[in-house]
């Protein structure tokens, strides 16, 4: 993956401003990379051992950059894992677009 560490950057930045401070022990967010593209997650204490971590992580949308267009793109994630185009977020080459894009939506398919 041809992913700046000024975007994966960005990417965790904005991942510690999405929960508020007064909350964080109890859900917060986070990002997975992979080759391919970075995950963000939900991510709960485990309600039988609360100070065990990890914790319960739940995948909420899924940020691919395309090497060869240098373009972001968003993916939601439906009931069965499996994750989808998101059609009504145009590629950007800017990741903070596709943050600010999933700050902003209303659209319950990712933060329910």
């Amino acid at each position: 993956m041809a992913v700046s560490s000024t975007d994966l950057q960005r990417i965790a930045d904005w991942c510690e401003q999405r929960t508020p401070e007064h909350v964080r022990d109890q859900i917060w967010i986070e990002h997975d990379v992979t080759p391919r593209h970075v995950d963000i997650m939900e991510c709960r204490p485990d309600w039988m051992d609360p100070q065990n971590r990890p914790a319960m992580r739940f995948p909420i949308a899924r940020l691919r950059y395309t090497t060869r267009t240098g373009l972001w793109t968003i993916y939601w994630r439906d009931r069965n894992l499996t994750f989808h185009h998101y059609p009504d977020f145009q590629p950007t080459s800017n990741v903070r677009e596709a943050l600010a894009f999933l700050d902003t939506t209303d659209d319950p398919i990712f933060w329910g």
